[in-house]
């Protein structure tokens, strides 16, 4: 509500964007970089929307895959405030979030100040009720359901489903990656309702492995000898999202694409803070994994990848997260297992994380900017929240 009052005083920009709508537990900034580049290398200029930032604050909107400078957000800013404020004073409808303001300054920019051929949306919290839930997309992608923000989106994977399936739209396709049974059945419930095509992967949509390369399938359209830079069989489905979406925007006259600049531009794609290597002698390795279905993706891409080397792990966490499974899964591969604490007002205080942790070789570090720079182990995994990860 809050969000259509502000849009509306605001010029209703949201329905200026030709938008994408990516929604999911994990995965969604992954799976929107392939689109961006893969469209990007295609010629189209690309608006996008992510959270949280990891360097800077202004990559939350960004354009061809450069964050706005300080005096577009200032820019936004100045547009924005006058609304957010006559909304405290006119309305009961509360005042807006950092979240809602943020989102509201993405759709002023991409619909008023600085069209786009295509916006890629990626939902924040849920969808249903997220503030990005505002537009008509021409694509929407639910990337995965797994239990993260089980305080606001329900304790059970059915519950996360019923509001992520929020982002299906009457007629607009959905591509999927659900292992759910039950959630799938609700997803599949609802595009029945909305009379929305259903792109689902493994039965859509087919991945072939061959050793560090994997081939894809969809319909009539089938690549093969895939590469990624970014590595792990997540980082393949996810880019398996992105490639049966553009391929279905192709069919339905949405955009006109050279495929194999499209694969070229999928398989050179990074993410940052995604199993991202910060340093290669000794080898450090950052990965934001920040809920237990993040987790097992890392702990199998490090055994499949890294098997055979000494791992030593520095975590650290926010409040609300599942710190106990999460750090018993990657007890499995560690050697050495460091905890800490960063400066975030969320931030877990380290004697939690550190009862929390089972490993037999587990110590406290204090300076964690000192620990990572004398590091001389064989490799180092910083991990735990995407927001430690910012920092470091």
């Amino acid at each position: 509500g809050r969000m259509k009052w502000m849009l509306e005083r605001l010029g209703s920009p949201q329905n200026k964007i030709t938008g994408i709508h990516v929604a999911g537990t994990n995965g969604k900034g992954s799976t929107l970089s392939y689109m961006r580049n893969a469209l990007n290398a295609n010629d189209y200029s690309v608006g996008t929307f992510t959270s949280p930032y990891i360097e800077i604050f202004n990559e939350r909107i960004s354009l061809n895959g450069e964050p706005v400078s300080d005096e577009t957000i200032a820019e936004l800013a100045t547009l924005v405030r006058p609304v957010t404020e006559e909304m405290i004073d006119k309305t009961d409808l509360g005042a807006a979030t950092e979240f809602e303001v943020i989102t509201t300054m993405m759709f002023v920019y991409f619909g008023e100040l600085h069209p786009v051929d295509f916006v890629i949306v990626e939902a924040g919290l849920g969808a249903t009720h997220d503030s990005t839930n505002v537009f008509s997309p021409i694509m929407t992608i639910l990337t995965s359901i797994g239990l993260d923000h089980t305080e606001i989106l329900g304790d059970t994977l059915v519950d996360i489903a019923k509001d992520k399936a929020g982002v299906i739209k009457k007629d607009i396709p959905l591509v999927y990656n659900i292992a759910d049974d039950l959630s799938k059945s609700h997803v599949q419930k609802v595009l029945a309702e909305k009379n929305a095509k259903s792109i689902e992967l493994y039965k859509d949509i087919f991945i072939y492995h061959q050793g560090n390369e994997f081939a894809f399938k969809y319909e009539n359209y089938d690549f093969e000898n895939i590469q990624l830079k970014m590595i792990g069989m997540h980082q393949r489905e996810n880019a398996a999202l992105a490639m049966a979406a553009l391929v279905e925007m192709q069919k339905r006259g949405e955009v006109t694409l050279d495929l194999n600049k499209m694969v070229d531009a999928i398989e050179e794609t990074e993410w940052t803070g995604r199993i991202e290597t910060l340093q290669e002698s000794p080898l450090i390795i950052a990965d934001g994994a920040h809920n237990n279905e993040a987790v097992d993706a890392l702990v199998s891409t490090m055994r499949d990848y890294y098997g055979a080397r000494k791992i030593t792990i520095l975590f650290s966490a926010v409040k609300g997260k599942p710190i106990g499974p999460m750090v018993d899964k990657l007890n499995e591969i560690a050697v050495e297992f460091y905890v800490t604490e960063f400066e975030f007002f969320k931030s877990l205080p380290l004697d939690d994380i550190y009862e929390a942790v089972s490993h037999p070789h587990k110590r406290i570090v204090k300076d964690y900017h000192k620990f990572i720079r004398d590091f001389d182990g064989d490799l180092l995994l910083i991990t735990g929240s995407l927001y430690f990860i910012s920092d470091v």
